[in-house]
């Protein structure tokens, strides 16, 4: 009798460790933050088998309930998560990993000037650079003289540079050139010297000072002495022209 009831109590016991111990198929999915999920690692930490997600985070895998599974990878935050009797119901696991901050050393980013395109043998010399209103008018006024061979030789002439003389486009937008070089000239001026040195020491009357420049920016060799950063120079000539200037505005 005795024996009886210990079998009895063995195949209940083992009946229970079987239903615990019972394989499941479980499919899981990954979602992060970070668009490749490929080449995420999932563990499972009690038979120590493992699975590699495919491209859109997916994965299978056969657990018993109560494993642990650990996931990892070069981009993500290991995590680790227990199976619980719901993920064994609905056979489907959703979980969120986050990604992986690597922080990277200080960045110093170098400029080279030496190196352009005519260091590298690209262009022969340096292309000149055109201000917008340069632009404007060499697109206006150049002539598109193509030379050919052929039964004789002659040449093709675009029609808009004419077009715009005629029009008194081009007059028109050498004025602009004009007008935009003095707009150079006069922020040159207020960028190297002070208003102070104006008024104090040529005693130019601060209700007159915007006129002044106007006026001087009008001087050839102050242009010339601006554009070459000759500071020195644009002081000599400055200081001429303030006597000049003082004495047409006859300032009493």
């Amino acid at each position: 009798m005795k024996l009886f009831k210990t079998t009895i109590l063995f195949l209940f016991f083992s009946s229970l460790y079987a239903q615990t111990v019972t394989l499941n198929l479980l499919k899981g999915k990954i979602t992060s933050q970070i668009k490749e999920l490929n080449e995420v690692y999932v563990t499972n930490l009690r038979s120590e088998s493992n699975t590699v997600t495919d491209e859109n985070g997916n994965f299978s895998m056969f657990v018993i309930l109560g494993d642990t599974l650990q996931f990892s990878g070069l981009q993500v935050i290991t995590k680790k998560a227990v199976i619980d009797e719901n993920e064994i119901i609905k056979k489907l696991f959703v979980i969120t990993l986050h990604a992986k901050v690597i922080p990277l050393d200080e960045v110093e980013v170098k400029t080279y000037p030496n190196i352009n395109a005519v260091s590298l043998g690209i262009l022969l010399k340096q292309p000149k650079k055109y201000t917008p209103a340069e632009r404007r008018l060499k697109t206006a006024s150049d002539y598109d003289v193509t030379d050919f061979l052929g039964p004789t030789i002659g040449f093709s002439m675009g029609l808009d540079p004419i077009l715009n003389a005629i029009s008194g486009r081009t007059a028109m937008l050498k004025k602009e050139l004009k007008i935009e070089k003095k707009e150079y000239l006069l922020n040159k001026i207020e960028y190297m010297f002070k208003e102070e040195y104006f008024l104090e020491n040529l005693k130019i009357p601060k209700e007159y000072l915007r006129g002044f420049w106007y006026y001087a920016v009008e001087d050839q060799k102050l242009e010339e002495a601006l554009n070459a950063k000759k500071k020195m120079m644009a002081r000599f000539i400055f200081s001429d022209l303030a006597t000049k200037y003082l004495e047409l505005v006859t300032i009493k």
